[in-house]
């Protein structure tokens, strides 16, 4: 709790740094400059090349979920529970106990406003903390992907759902791909952090696929900037692999038994 707690802190005075990981070595790496690891259901498709993260399994995110947990020391660790894993509120208590007993993670992250107020109500009440999830909402979508706040319903919507998530309890909510001055709005209106993706600068923080990032996963997402092109350098370590092998350069006797 003292770890959520800071987050919430965070509010207004400094910015959330938030990135996804899916094993121990990256989480180790991440670990060192973040306030949240996500281990997140894109999994999916960064990994499993699904088309959607509906096809995301319980037992992928505990298992994946628990690799991050070797690598994460000092941030909060938070794990997306995954489609049809809490369409009840029995079924997501759970399954939520489940995730947080077995990776031992410090929280779960659902998507969806009021449809699921009552099983986020229920997670609450029962001592597990929840980060909502509010805009795009990927396990609800079928076909392309598009921004949300552009009509006046989607708009009162967004504003009346991250209400209602904070009401309920959430520590903080990301906001997917929320048209700017709405993200801003909801941002002003609530108490507690707005997590953004591609919802501009005006969230309490951000964060990114870490894949994407670095250039390790192939995207064109517009709010995915590559901040390194982290393929180049392990092409660079195989090929010089690769020709101290076939040059019978290696192994070496300092490398022998």
């Amino acid at each position: 709790m003292i770890k959520i707690k800071k987050i919430i802190e965070k509010k207004n005075k400094s910015k959330i740094v938030c990135l996804t990981a899916y094993s121990k070595n990256i989480a180790e790496e991440i670990d060192k400059y973040v306030d949240i690891v996500l281990v997140g259901d894109s999994l999916g498709s960064v990994l499993y090349n699904y088309s959607t993260t509906r096809k995301v399994t319980l037992t992928e995110m505990i298992n994946h979920s628990k690799s991050v947990r070797l690598g994460v020391k000092k941030s909060l660790m938070v794990v997306d529970m995954p489609f049809k894993t809490y369409t009840t509120k029995n079924i997501a208590l759970k399954n939520a106990k489940k995730i947080m007993r077995e990776t031992k993670c410090d929280a779960v992250k659902l998507e969806g406003g009021k449809k699921i107020i009552k099983q986020v109500k229920f997670l609450i009440k029962n001592k597990i903390p929840v980060l909502g999830h509010l805009g795009l909402l990927p396990q609800s979508v079928k076909g392309k992907f598009r921004s949300k706040g552009k009509t006046t319903k989607e708009i009162k919507q967004l504003i009346s759902d991250a209400l209602l998530l904070q009401k309920t309890g959430v520590f903080a909510i990301v906001l997917e791909c929320v048209k700017t001055p709405i993200a801003k709005q909801i941002t002003k209106d609530l108490k507690i952090p707005t997590i953004g993706i591609g919802s501009s600068v005006h969230c309490d923080g951000q964060v990114l696929v870490t894949d994407d990032l670095i250039g390790l996963n192939q995207t064109n997402i517009k709010f995915v900037k590559k901040f390194l092109n982290v393929k180049r350098y392990i092409s660079s370590g195989l090929r010089k692999f690769a020709s101290d092998v076939r040059s019978k350069k290696y192994p070496s006797k300092k490398h022998s038994y």
